[in-house]
């Protein structure tokens, strides 16, 4: 029934359009679009297949694609897909075995003719459009048919898809916001803004060049609409794109590829990233160590250095969990190999363990160039061997050149990479037992351009074993392509349209496996090392992996970690972290941070004592400098120091929180690091904050972000909000407050409603793991409030992040108050691993209690000794101490205040 209410409503829908076809049609410059042929519907009643040919041809961009198939389709109730294609001839779209998904003519019982659908799809014959509209509101959510009228002066195109250029065009309206469509970075904020365009192209552009096209993709956005009803669009297409918001359209121009729409329903925030990263893959689940604090720098010139940095962090009493190296420790830069010298193997070993007694871990840097200057280097033999390096048009390895000189890059969509790149990792972990990846340059990063590039001896000693940043000069000789792959007809707005999309990367003609171009799958370069790196370190650690990558596509999240990449030590780019960070999120890598107190240039002592502060806070925290900079290490300063001890000190507390998070994240795709408007979307003044965030739903990071103030201006959302580190109370009905923030501190608040689970500081995260817990209960100010939270605990490591008996323990906390009286309820949902180790809850925080306790019972065992219950009636605190509660099992804690009489006394 409901496809032929369809097929009616197509009908009159192509009346309508065929009277206002003529007189719109004169405004076009691209041809009058497409014509409906045919229509087929799927007998199960989960959409339809139609058959498109053009108007009229053009060509502008080059020839028109003449005939052009349809394939719409509801995947789930809240999920509706569109295919456009090529009818006649297969076209490039992203691999299924690097982004596993239906196809378009596959679909689950789920969506047949489902009475909970939520999206409805309608389309206009001529020119052809589709509508996509929330089923229960009626309003329309998505709508590529052109406008009667249409108010802006760029002109919105009936669809347009030729061989190497596509465009359609979506209407806005005025009173939504739009969120997403990356990676770059922005000074405007979080919120996408109206008349710019955005481009899609991954780029070795420093990350504090802003408003370009930087090292990521992400054809993805959310849409926020008056009242808070939140829906997602995924285009999914890895070619080059600019996407222009206008003030009434968005416009896709893409050079390459299908229109593969997803369109999500939402209608929360959350629901719309469980909805996106369910299609596109939940996000890995990182080692517990992972969200410890991190220190690197580029220009820890020996081993020496490192294990000064390891003790100098123990003496300033500052949380250090893992160690990094840059490129310093290689020999001539080769992946896989380390200095003799400089980083000795022997040394270097016995320093890894060294970290591994005392609970901290190495990470390595990897770079996909594989040096060709070097004879008996046994990686390029091997991979010369199993021939898994990209080829040039005419069959060669392509040569391109990077830190070591002159590179091969292997080609990781080829069958074969899998297993050589395991071979390389368990070969160098079997000399350095190293507990994490971090690949680098992965755009692909090439320090010259051309198709042909060549070289001799002579220009290579440039490279004799230096590695800083003044070898990033071309030496090769190379021949620049001029093919329609190297020159398309459409120039995307790369670099602000100031390089070709060939300049220092890998040539638009180069050749993948199975004769993919690399003009089709450049975007898809970091994904892919990342799913290999993060199949060889599972392989050879058999543990968690942690993969940590600059480069990222749709789905990379389900492999890798990020991080925002070469930013700058300026009060500007702190401020533009939080955006990025935030952007992350969303676009399902919830592992992410930036370099802490800036990469280039030299940091100030303030700046970095702020910073420190804020990325105490960022889901992954590292503190990350270059070469010829000066050292920035936290214990520099002793101002910087007691910044550190005071908000890193929080954080391993909240590392029960962050792993819980981590946890959720894993299983729903929900942001560690998110936007206010998350938790709050019906609360319009949130969609304007950009330098604030939450961890999770109800932890609020308000950082100082610009030079000299010892406050910050801080909106609160409507509610009960408690400082985290005094327990003092802000009520507020949807304002801005102006904190105290000196020097040393930083803002931080739990919003009421959650129960925060915490153990205690310690330097390590292993150290932390074994310490008695904490819950704070954050109440509201009503007669009568409530409050909720979650632990997952398992011991950090194993491959599955999971709820299951034995080797995890998942916990929901329960809790509520009146005036006079209050109860706190832990169930334990699943596994023993808790009980197992030991874990217990010594102590517990609630907050918003009114009144003082005359007793407390734990699991009907009266607590009466006065050392055990602390009333403090200034934050309206209660603590109730030495508990000795298992974690692992059930439990239920009361307490009655004076005033109120029990039958049982």
């Amino acid at each position: 029934m409901e496809m032929k209410r369809l097929l009616v409503s197509f009908v009159l829908l192509w009346l309508a359009t065929v009277a206002a076809a003529a007189p719109f049609a004169i405004l076009k410059s691209l041809g009058r679009g497409h014509r409906m042929k045919s229509l087929y519907e799927f007998e199960d009643g989960s959409g339809f297949v139609a058959d498109l040919e053009v108007i009229q041809h053009t060509d502008t961009y080059g020839p028109d694609v003449g005939a052009l198939r349809i394939i719409a389709r509801y995947n789930a109730d809240e999920q509706m897909h569109v295919h456009i294609t090529d009818s006649s001839s297969s076209r490039w779209e992203v691999p299924r075995d690097l982004l596993p998904r239906p196809s378009a003519l596959e679909t689950s019982l789920q969506a047949q003719s489902s009475p909970q659908r939520q999206l409805q799809l309608s389309y206009t014959a001529e020119p052809f459009g589709f509508a996509v509209t929330r089923i229960a509101t009626g309003e329309t959510l998505f709508n590529s048919t052109p406008p009667a009228h249409p108010s802006e002066e760029a002109a919105f195109n009936s669809m347009v898809f030729k061989e190497q250029y596509l465009e359609i065009s979506t209407q806005l309206p005025r009173n939504n916001s739009l969120f997403g469509i990356g990676e770059s970075t922005r000074p405007d904020g979080l919120r996408l803004t109206r008349g710019r365009t955005y481009t899609l192209w991954a780029t070795d552009m420093a990350a504090y060049t802003v408003d370009v096209d930087l090292y990521g993709a992400y054809p993805f956005y959310m849409d926020v609409r008056e009242g808070g009803a939140t829906h997602g669009v995924l285009l999914l297409n890895s070619n080059g794109m600019d996407i222009y918001v206008g003030q009434d359209l968005l416009t896709y121009r893409v050079i390459g590829g299908v229109l593969d729409f997803y369109f999500f329903a939402g209608p929360t925030p959350l629901a719309v990233i469980d909805q996106y990263t369910k299609l596109v893959g939940r996000p890995a689940p990182m080692p517990y160590w992972s969200l410890g604090f991190h220190q690197c720098r580029w220009g820890y010139d020996n081993i020496d250095d490192l294990k000064d940095v390891v003790e100098s962090y123990k003496k300033a009493n500052i949380p250090l969990d893992t160690i990094w190296n840059d490129i310093d420790y290689m020999e001539a830069c080769k992946d896989f190999t380390l200095d003799p010298i400089r980083y000795d193997e022997k040394k270097v070993r016995n320093f890894v363990k060294e970290l591994h007694a005392n609970g901290q871990q190495y990470v390595l840097i990897l770079d996909p160039g594989i040096s060709v200057a070097y004879k008996d280097y046994i990686t390029l033999e091997r991979g010369l061997k199993e021939n898994i390096f990209l080829k040039n048009e005419f069959g060669n390895n392509y040569l391109a050149q990077v830190w070591p000189g002159p590179v091969y890059f292997p080609d990781f969509l080829h069958p074969k990479a899998d297993s050589w790149w395991t071979t390389e990792v368990r070969d160098f972990f079997n000399k350095v037992p190293f507990d994490g990846l971090w690949i680098d340059m992965n755009e692909a990063s090439n320090f010259c351009s051309g198709n042909q590039c060549s070289f001799t001896p002579e220009s290579l000693t440039v490279f004799a074993n230096k590695s800083d940043s003044s070898n990033n000069e071309c030496v090769l000789q190379c021949v620049e392509g001029a093919s329609r792959f190297d020159d398309p007809p459409y120039k995307i707005d790369h670099v602000g349209k100031y390089s070709s999309i060939g300049d220092k990367t890998i040539a638009m003609t180069v050749k993948h496996w199975n004769g993919v171009l690399e003009y089709d799958a450049h975007n898809l370069y970091g994904l892919s090392e990342s799913i290999v790196t993060q199949k060889a370190l599972t392989t050879v650690t058999q543990k968690r992996p942690f993969v940590l990558s600059r480069s990222t596509f749709v789905g990379s999240g389900a492999h890798t970690a990020h991080w925002t990449g070469d930013n700058k030590a300026t009060w500007e780019d702190l401020k533009y972290s939080v955006a990025s960070i935030i952007n992350s999120g969303m676009f399902g890598v919830p592992m992410v941070g930036a370099d802490i107190c800036g990469f280039a240039g030299n940091t100030t002592e303030e700046l970095c004592s702020r910073w420190m502060q804020m990325g105490a806070f960022y889901p992954f925290s590292r503190n990350h400098n270059a070469i010829g900079t000066i050292p920035q290490e936290p214990y520099i300063w002793e101002s910087v120091a007691e910044s550190s001890r005071k908000a890193l000190g929080l954080r391993y507390r909240l590392l029960p929180h962050l792993y819980t998070l981590m946890f959720e994240a894993a299983r729903s795709g929900a942001p560690i690091a998110r936007a206010l408007f998350f938790s709050f979307p019906e609360d319009h003044n949130t969609l304007a904050i950009d330098h604030q965030f939450l961890l999770g739903s109800s932890v609020m990071v308000s950082p100082v972000v610009a030079p000299g103030h010892t406050t910050v201006d801080a909106y609160f959302p409507k509610g009960t909000w408690y400082n985290l580190f005094d327990f003092t109370k802000i009520t507020s009905t949807g304002e801005k407050h102006t904190l105290a923030a000196p020097a040393d501190t930083i803002n931080v608040h739990v919003h009421e409603g959650q129960i925060l689970p915490m153990q205690e500081s310690r330097l390590t995260s292993a150290e932390v793991k074994s310490t008695p817990f904490t819950l704070i209960v954050a109440f509201g100010e009503s007669s009568y409030a409530t409050a909720s939270g979650k632990l997952f605990v398992d011991n950090g490591v194993d491959q599955e992040m999971e709820v299951r008996d034995g080797s995890s323990t998942f916990v929901q906390y329960f809790a509520e108050r009146s005036s006079y009286a209050g109860s706190l309820v832990g169930r334990v949902i699943s596994g023993d691993y808790a009980l197992a180790q030991g874990l217990v809850l010594q102590n517990i925080k609630l907050l918003g209690v009114s009144h003082s306790p005359n007793f407390v019972t734990v699991n009907n065992n009266r607590i009466s000794s006065p050392k055990h219950l602390n009333y403090d009636k200034k934050p309206s605190c209660l603590e109730i101490s030495g508990l000795n509660v298992t974690v692992g099992r059930d439990f239920e804690i009361n307490w009655h205040a004076d005033g109120l009489r029990l039958a049982s006394q």
